[in-house]
């Protein structure tokens, strides 16, 4: 049986592989995002720099999985993804801050976006890596403006500050999407249609996974 890795600790992807049917195996990956992004050639594209962000964190807990000789890296599909918004020629990761959240708010209220999301999936067998692909999409964001209450109260929750574009699609940052070009899943960090067609790649079925995916423990994100 085929064994789902996850490598992401993001509670919003872990949901939407649970509600397309899968349980997967979570692992953290901690690589240096910053570091790895500062390390490609300057003039790299958007979408190649959200690929090789998400080849990091991938090749990371593969190559954990097979230093432990954990069990599942006889069959399994490593999972990494990352998510950044492209407004104006310019990659914006995470906030951070509630400073420059509200500045990005600034900039993006009333416009569209493309939230870009990067995917790499790595096909382990017998701890060795057999196969690999990679790729990313695309989804136009149509912003709303929110009034100056409504962003400050979105700011002091500390959702923004803590996902790629300052904004969410499936919580309070919903309430600021006004529509979507493109894939929705791949907004929330991990689309559905392009990870089908990547593990098909890779040898695997989706309807593999939906089998065996209930019957998967999930280890808690940290």
């Amino acid at each position: 049986m085929t064994r789902f890795v996850l490598a992401s600790a993001s509670p919003a992807r872990l949901q939407v592989l649970r509600s397309a049917g899968v349980t997967p195996v979570v692992r953290v990956s901690d690589v240096d995002e910053d570091a790895v992004a500062a390390a490609l050639p300057a003039g790299t594209a958007p979408a190649d720099v959200v690929v090789a962000l998400a080849s990091a964190k991938a090749e990371a807990v593969a190559a954990a999985l097979i230093a432990e000789d954990a069990d599942v890296i006889a069959d399994c599909v490593v999972v990494g993804c990352d998510s950044m918004l492209l407004l104006d020629g310019e990659l914006q990761g995470k906030p951070l801050t509630a400073e420059v959240a509200r500045k990005r708010w600034a900039v993006m209220a009333g416009r569209a976006a493309e939230l870009l999301t990067g995917h790499c999936v790595l096909r382990l067998r017998e701890g060795r890596i057999v196969a690999l692909a990679h790729d990313c999409c695309g989804t136009m964001v149509e912003f709303g403006t929110p009034d100056p209450d409504e962003l400050d109260a979105y700011i002091a929750t500390g959702e923004p500050l803590r996902v790629a574009g300052a904004f969410t699609l499936d919580a309070r940052g919903g309430w600021f999407v006004e529509g979507l070009r493109g894939d929705p899943s791949s907004v929330i960090g991990i689309g559905l249609p392009l990870l089908r067609r990547l593990l098909r790649d890779v040898g695997v079925s989706v309807a593999q996974l939906w089998v065996g995916g209930t019957q998967l423990g999930s280890d808690p994100a940290s």
